[in-house]
């Protein structure tokens, strides 16, 4: 610090290691943001604190607080004696899925309240696996188990199925079948950029309950078809020259993750294309986020675990298919694709 030369460097290290002291603060300032929705409050426009206090329901002092904290990470800004939208909260905001993940974190916070006995019992048995116990059972769930989780995924999908649409071309198929696909809000997405594919999905009957109403209502459902049933037990249906598992293979611990694979690669016609879209572990700007983030919160959820791509290409070998390639994504922070074929 007292040499001039490494000065920029003592202070960038400083500062770096205060946010992973105080990065919780921030994490919490950005739940109160969510929960109270100020951030909605100021897109509208700008505003005074003592009409956002009205607002989010706070005192005047503490509205005050929340918003010069939001203001230090570039949630919201200051126009003299007004408060606007920062380009970080516009961001949030562009993305609903960001916000619901944002308002869930409570239970992961409560898991990591004592991280070393999480990490003791071996993940799961605490707030977030409760939430998420569909993710933890055998395959089974009803429309209550699956209902939080599936709308928070469908919540989240659009980002992710742009990169993926982005990234490979499905018009060249002829059918697809999404395993694990929720709601069917990748599917929804497909089929507006490849309107001749025909389309599968497949996952619990409860889940395809919710994704035949999805396509009701955006007027695709004579062109899909839904299959009830878990990738964990039952085979997959075979007539689709290409499969998708988007965000699936990463909820899985090694040995079901080799079981889905395998029946991929059982249920594809030879030369069927199998596209795995998740984030990864060990991506280059993004280290953290996998095995940082996304590490501990499938621990405390019960299930699965981040991968590099390396890790995802042995798996498809083992799985026996005949080659793999890692295909560039917009953004490798949320979402890497890989392709194996068979």
């Amino acid at each position: 610090m007292r040499f001039p030369l490494t000065r920029p460097i003592a202070r960038t290290r400083a500062r770096d290691l205060f946010d992973l002291v105080a990065g919780f603060t921030y994490s919490q300032t950005l739940a109160a943001c969510v929960a109270t929705g100020l951030l909605e409050r100021l897109a509208d426009g700008p505003q005074t604190t003592e009409s956002v206090a009205r607002q989010i329901d706070l005192p005047r002092a503490g509205a005050e607080r929340l918003l010069r904290a939001a203001r230090a990470l570039g949630l919201v800004e200051s126009l003299g004696a007004a408060w606007a939208l920062g380009s970080a909260g516009a961001a949030l905001l562009g993305n609903r899925g960001i916000a619901e993940m944002i308002a869930h974190h409570h239970l992961l916070y409560a898991d990591l309240g004592d991280p070393v006995a999480l990490l003791r019992r071996g993940g799961g048995g605490g707030a977030l696996s409760g939430h998420w116990r569909y993710a933890e059972s055998a395959g089974e769930g009803d429309g209550t188990d699956v209902a939080a989780y599936s709308a928070l995924m469908a919540a989240s999908q659009p980002l992710i199925a742009q990169q993926v649409l982005d990234a490979y071309p499905f018009r060249k198929h002829r059918r697809l079948l999404d395993v694990g696909g929720g709601e069917g809000a990748f599917l929804a997405a497909v089929a507006q950029r490849a309107p001749a594919l025909e389309l599968g999905l497949f996952d619990l009957p409860a889940v395809g309950a919710r994704a035949s109403a999805r396509f009701d209502s955006a007027g695709i459902s004579a062109r899909t078809h839904v299959y009830g049933g878990s990738f964990l037990t039952d085979p997959l249906p075979p007539g689709y020259d290409a499969i998708t598992l988007i965000r699936v293979l990463h909820d899985h611990d090694d040995a079901p993750a080799l079981h889905v694979l395998r029946a991929v690669h059982a249920a594809l016609p030879p030369g069927g294309k199998l596209v795995i879209a998740e984030p990864m572990a060990g991506t280059p700007g993004a280290k953290r986020s996998g095995d940082a983030y996304f590490g501990l919160y499938l621990l405390a959820m019960g299930s699965g675990r981040p991968r590099t791509p390396r890790e995802i290409k042995a798996m498809l070998r083992a799985a026996g298919f005949a080659k793999s390639s890692l295909v560039a994504t917009a953004l490798p922070l949320t979402t890497r694709v890989i392709v194996g074929t068979r």
